[in-house]
């Protein structure tokens, strides 16, 4: 019996308090709880870090080094794992050559399709490929647009060479790539460019592979002349390392790109393009969308196709039902969301033949509308079906209904959770006064009184995407609530067009800040150099000796309290630093206290620790912000590349608490939040509406849209067949709107027809 259970014993990482739990398999086990109750750290940090160590641990050296490498979790024993998938929020990223066809296979099977169908004949499957030399366009070398310099930024026509008229990297006065020039002996280097013939500037510009007769003494004698255009394409803009990478962002701003002339961002060559199945070629099929791609291979019925035509309905299929029918094939992997590169992940899997797995699942419902959300309960369901274990951390309703099994964490958060509240079925959490279970079964009410606009930003017949001479009013003053099904519109319309038509709006989004490993929420809000200065202040020493960056830091691991050693062909090996244990500074430093401690022991502080130690108003106001945005369990002194997009929303969102008169827009603010946390964020977003801002928020969450003074929907579904207003108006009306899918699910919800629970 014992081996039908995942059995954890003794769990201690991060705040888990020497937990023992049971995991069903081959079921569906949801782990809720607060943000920071633990859930996390059990589920990723200790069974999925334990599974992948274990698996890595049965490649040779070789192959482990350019594996993750995961350390052993402070667990005491984990028995009957099986092999995991950890199927997460991780953006897919990838270049320019990475598609959704292309890491799907979809667009495989497609090849293969042409190649044996397709009219005339053109080659074999590897000849549909944009990434084969044999089926690209050789302008653009396949990836459907080009690369061009602007001139007029390059070039400032006002200087000479000598004075830096080439403004590129390298190409300034002192920078060697200028040398080619100017010891050239084709032009006088003192002359300012605005006085350069037609001849000249053509010379300086164009010229390639020309041999210098009159060169300067400094010029090497086997070297040919290069014009700026050709040896800024070659040595940047052809590369996908070295040079492009080092200079990356300083030669952005020089760059102007666009859809290849020639091919017209097909990507492929003339002879692929002009094989055709039943009218259409490999391009137009995979720019079509998902489910208009689906229509069109059900209409193919070559005979010697249909294996191939069943395989490409199968995986087509797949991509509807997890709600990404609107995404076309020949899209980008970069330009696609976390929720979206997670059910891509998911795709995959539900091809395979493999059993006695286990899933893992970050929060699969992010991003999606309740309307999708049943099409991702039934592949969840799928997955079970086949005989493996489903592990899900998950907040929504709507996904733990279909727990065989819960784990609730709690009680609170931080130091005040990581210990297992309830363990059971979904009848049982209802009753067991958890935090989650009171939510599950409170009645969700719309807001009783909504704000009157005082005022309205208008858009005027926008396009954009999927948007098409679309007109509508947001009221100023109020929060307003945006939905609609994934791929709706939302995000064009409230993302790329309002703020083009309103610059002053300030877009809160989920995206990474701008910082280095080194910093921190101390570092990040201002707090530590305050801190520092209490520091010095009581200890009447330099307050740079309380900065890990400056004179206090360890010099065994330079402040970072980890040392990597790297062991070749061996995984590189991350432990706490031997010197100072992990505390990041001298032992000089840390001898300094204020109020019985010492500065390390402060950053290991959460936000509420923090709270009770600290009496300073500028200290207090900021970590009382944090705290009132969902965050009570971030310590002072956590790296912010390690927090998820939702906790880095939450840090820009804490940081305009105080202001007013703003208009703020917040893209699913409720990403990783607890039905308890979201009630806390509510209160944060009226505070910011009373403070005469107004505020727009993306959501699928059906509690904040019962809180919005107005709410737009769009829809009625996603890509092409959507991108219209199904309602605009107050909540209350919204739910006796036939022609608005959000507000069928907003009726739903607030009546309990339906057994959401």
């Amino acid at each position: 019996m014992a081996n039908h259970y995942i059995q954890v014993s003794g769990a201690r990482e991060r705040n888990l308090k020497n937990i023992t739990v049971l995991i069903p398999k081959k079921e569906i086990t949801v782990f809720t709880g607060v943000s920071g109750s633990g859930k996390s750290s059990l589920v990723f940090d200790t069974i999925a870090a334990e599974s992948q160590r274990q698996l890595n641990e049965t490649y040779t050296s070789f192959i482990r080094h350019r594996m993750p490498h995961y350390g052993k979790p402070d667990v005491d024993t984990i028995e009957n794992l099986s092999v995991a998938f950890i199927i997460n929020q991780k953006r897919l990223g990838g270049n320019a050559r990475s598609t959704v066809g292309t890491i799907t296979d979809i667009y495989s099977v497609l090849r293969l399709l042409f190649s044996r169908v397709g009219q005339p004949f053109a080659g074999y499957s590897d000849v549909f490929s944009f990434n084969n030399p044999a089926g690209m366009c050789p302008h653009c070398e396949g990836l459907g647009k080009t690369e061009t310099i602007n001139i007029d930024m390059l070039l400032d026509k006002n200087q000479s060479l000598n004075q830096g008229a080439i403004r590129f990297p390298t190409f300034e006065p002192g920078g060697w790539r200028l040398t080619r020039y100017i010891y050239s002996g084709l032009f006088n280097n003192d002359k300012k460019l605005k006085d350069y013939s037609a001849e000249e500037l053509e010379l300086l510009l164009y010229a390639d592979g020309i041999k210098v007769n009159h060169p300067a003494p400094e010029w090497h004698k086997t070297s040919l002349y290069e014009g700026l255009l050709p040896r800024i394409e070659r040595s940047f803009l052809k590369k996908e390392d070295g040079e492009k990478v080092r200079y990356g962002k300083a030669i952005e701003r020089f760059v102007v790109r666009k859809t290849c002339p020639h091919c017209h961002g097909t990507r492929l060559n003339d002879k692929v393009l002009s094989c055709k199945v039943n009218g259409k070629n490999i391009a137009e099929c995979a720019n079509m969308q998902i489910n208009e791609l689906l229509d069109f291979i059900q209409s193919v019925h070559a005979p010697v196709s249909a294996p191939i035509v069943a395989e490409l309905i199968n995986r087509l299929q797949h991509m509807v039902s997890i709600g990404l029918g609107y995404v076309n094939v020949s899209r980008e992997t970069a330009t696609l969301s976390g929720g979206e590169s997670q059910r891509i992940k998911m795709v995959s899997q539900l091809g395979s033949s493999l059993t006695d797995l286990t899933y893992i699942f970050d929060e699969p419902s992010i991003g999606l509308h309740p309307h999708d959300i049943s099409k991702m309960n039934e592949l969840m369901k799928q997955l079970r079906d086949k005989g493996n274990t489903v592990l899900i951390v998950e907040h929504d309703p709507d996904m733990i209904r279909i727990a065989d099994h819960i784990i609730d964490m709690g009680p609170g958060a931080g130091i005040h959770g990581g210990e297992v509240v309830y363990q059971g079925n979904l009848a049982g959490l209802k009753t067991a006064g958890t935090l989650t279970g009171s939510y599950l079964v409170s009645c969700p009410e719309l807001k009783s009184a909504a704000r009157p606009p005082k005022g309205w930003l208008s858009i005027r017949n926008a396009s954009m995407h999927n948007i098409k001479k679309l007109s509508v009013e947001i009221p100023k003053g109020v929060m307003t609530v945006v939905t609609g099904v994934a791929g709706s519109g939302k995000s064009t319309l409230i993302n790329g067009v309002l703020p083009q038509l309103y610059p002053e709006i300030i877009v809160m989004n989920q995206k990474g800040i701008q910082a280095s490993k080194r910093s921190n929420l101390a570092t990040f809000t201002g707090i530590f150099d305050t801190i520092r200065k209490l520091f010095a202040k009581k200890n009447n020493v330099s307050a740079a000796l309380f900065s890990f960056n400056s004179q206090g830091a360890c010099p065994a691991c330079k402040g970072l309290g980890v040392t990597y050693t790297d062991l070749a062909f061996m995984d590189t090996i991350v432990t706490a630093c031997e010197e100072c244990h992990g505390n990041r500074y001298t032992d000089e430093v840390l001898a300094y206290q204020l109020s019985g401690k010492n500065i390390a022991e402060v950053l290991n502080m959460t936000v509420t620790e923090a709270l009770s130690f600290f009496q300073e108003e500028d200290i207090v106001t900021v970590l009382q912000r944090l705290s009132d945005v969902g965050m009570p369990y971030i310590s002072l002194g956590q790296p912010l590349n390690t927090l998820s997009g939702g906790e880095l929303q939450r840090i820009k969102l804490a940081a305009e608490l105080e202001n007013s008169g703003q208009i703020y827009v917040l893209d699913e603010p409720s990403t990783g939040l607890h039905m308890a946390d979201i009630k806390q964020l509510v209160g944060v977003m009226n505070r910011l509406v009373e403070q005469n801002s107004t505020l727009i928020v993306i959501e699928h969450n059906l509690d904040i849209i019962c809180q919005a003074d107005w709410l737009i929907d769009i829809g009625p579904y996603a890509g092409q067949n959507g991108g219209k207003i199904m309602f605009a108006g107050l909540p209350k009306d919204a739910i006796n709107c036939h022609a608005s899918l959000t507000g069928k699910y907003l009726k739903k919800y607030i009546t309990k027809k339906q057994e959401i629970i």
